[in-house]
């Protein structure tokens, strides 16, 4: 309770500080905000009874009907308080009792019988009761409670106590940092807020920095919702949830649904094992297409999207680097075929068409040089040699090794490109031996020749780029390179062959 003096004082002061409730208060020391701004629209609408020092007469609970109802029952059954309450279920005992003495009909007799005098309660426990109030450490009603008394008797305590226009609340005095709060000037405060913002984001960098290991210049608002929860759960020692929400552009919803996420654990924690094994077994060649090919056939059903954001969490990723390309050529030797394919590479049965060229593998021991024979019905490597020295035994050794497992019947057409080693006497006699039908390329045209280089694009960077070879022999190359070639025929999954390798493909359309 506040006297009519002070709550002149704060709406006075309300006006003169041109209605700013927080200066007002900060001024005073009281009453709370809500507190003034009930003063305010009780002057505003009535000023004479705003200021009013009487207190406010409470509604009565019961209308003069019940009031009625409840006497006339006492007279009219025996005159007994306690049943008289229990058949109407209204009011209290003690309430009657008030009710009763004011009817006429209650004489000396009755009041003897009902009225219950109470012990007076002494002095110190109403000063200790009051003493309560006004520190208000815990609510009036709990207070009242505790001394087991009624809210009204507490406060009626307080007024023969303490008059009706001391507070019923003591005021809590402004601290010494309340008090330098609100000296500041509008320049300082800004400076301030500007001065919590940077350590704001000063602190989010470097949680970023430590739990996500990504640099310091990142820009927060790319991180995924999963991480900005990371770091926010990180931080909430030091800052609010709706600050942290704030700077990193969280929702709530997001905040919320990530972290049941996140405690839910990781569904896929069992797979990601497997799929660096077949990342590894297949020359780190395995994109997110081909990796669902081998779970599939494992019966582990994961969808190609769940697949690619699981190999970017684990990492495995297919790197890609392009060489200067080896050339065999070495000028118009012999006269040059005519192009027979014309860059049609498809074939409908095995053996019709086949394509061959050579390529170079640079290491630390040595050049070493593959030239292989490509059959274009699936790709399937037909034969092939691997030497030292790009020269005529090492493509004609790979065609008298092909012409052993071609039957003698088949129309073989071989393209290559214009390179010296399929224009030397050597190639062409073994060509007509065997029954073979020449085909090349036009000068400088690599497309003409595109399924060749198609393989060794994969050769190259499935096998050769991803892998250091430092401290390998030649020997140790060319027993990888052919370990390899034999992967390729018999488990690399083709997605046009689909999803099978060369040697299922060609066995499938056999049978």
């Amino acid at each position: 309770m506040y006297s009519k003096a002070a709550k002149k004082r704060a709406i006075e002061l309300f006006y003169q500080y041109h209605r700013s409730w927080s200066a007002v208060v900060r001024e005073l020391g009281y009453p709370s905000l809500g507190a003034l701004k009930r003063w305010i629209i009780d002057y505003e609408q009535d000023a004479k009874n705003a200021l009013d020092e009487s207190p406010r007469k409470r509604k009565s609970k019961y209308s003069d009907v019940q009031r009625q109802t409840a006497v006339d029952h006492f007279f009219e059954h025996g005159q007994f308080i306690t049943k008289t309450v229990r058949a109407l279920g209204y009011p209290s005992r003690q309430l009657l009792r008030e009710w009763l003495l004011t009817d006429p009909r209650y004489d000396i007799s009755l009041r003897s019988r009902t009225v219950m005098v109470k012990p007076a309660t002494p002095a110190d426990v109403k000063a200790k009761a009051v003493e309560a109030l006004y520190k208000r450490e815990v609510p009036a009603r709990k207070i009242a409670e505790n001394f087991g008394v009624s809210r009204e008797t507490l406060y009626a305590w307080k007024r023969d106590a303490l008059g009706e226009n001391f507070p019923a609340k003591q005021t809590p005095s402004l601290s010494n940092e309340e008090k330098n709060q609100a000296n500041i000037t509008p320049e300082v405060s800004d400076l301030q807020v500007r001065i919590t913002e940077l350590e704001l984001q000063n602190d989010i960098l470097l949680q970023v920095n430590a739990l996500l290991k990504k640099d310091l210049g990142i820009n927060q608002l790319n991180l995924t919702n999963r991480e900005k929860v990371q770091v926010i759960d990180a931080l909430r020692d030091r800052y609010s949830l709706n600050t942290l929400r704030n700077a990193l552009r969280l929702s709530k919803s997001s905040y919320f649904y990530q972290r049941d996420a996140i405690a839910k654990g990781d569904k896929y924690k069992a797979v990601r094992p497997r799929l660096k094994i077949i990342f590894e077994q297949n020359y780190k060649s395995y994109g997110y297409r081909r990796m669902k090919m081998e779970l599939d056939d494992e019966g582990i059903q994961l969808s190609e999207k769940v697949i690619r954001r699981l190999m970017a969490e684990e990492g495995l990723k297919v790197t890609i680097t392009r060489c200067r390309k080896y050339s065999s050529y070495a000028g118009e030797i012999t006269p040059a075929v005519a192009n027979i394919l014309d860059r049609d590479f498809q074939s409908e049965v095995p053996n019709q068409k086949l394509v061959t060229d050579i390529t170079e593998f640079s290491i630390q021991a040595g050049k070493v040089y593959l030239s292989p024979l490509i059959d274009c019905f699936d790709g399937q490597i037909t034969s092939w040699t691997i030497g030292t020295s790009p020269n005529a035994e090492l493509v004609n050794t790979m065609l008298s090794t092909a012409a052993k497992v071609l039957p003698a019947s088949e129309k073989t057409i071989v393209h290559s490109d214009r390179g010296a080693h399929y224009r030397w006497s050597g190639w062409i006699e073994l060509m007509d031996e065997f029954g073979f039908t020449r085909s090349m390329s036009k000068k400088g045209s690599t497309p003409d020749n595109a399924q060749s280089e198609s393989f060794f694009g994969h050769l190259k960077t499935e096998f050769f780029y991803n892998r250091s070879w430092l401290g390998k022999s030649i020997d140790d190359f060319t027993q990888a390179l052919n370990e390899y070639i034999e992967w390729y025929n018999t488990k690399r999954r083709k997605k046009v062959l689909g999803g099978k390798s060369p040697q299922e493909y060609r066995q499938s359309k056999v049978a």
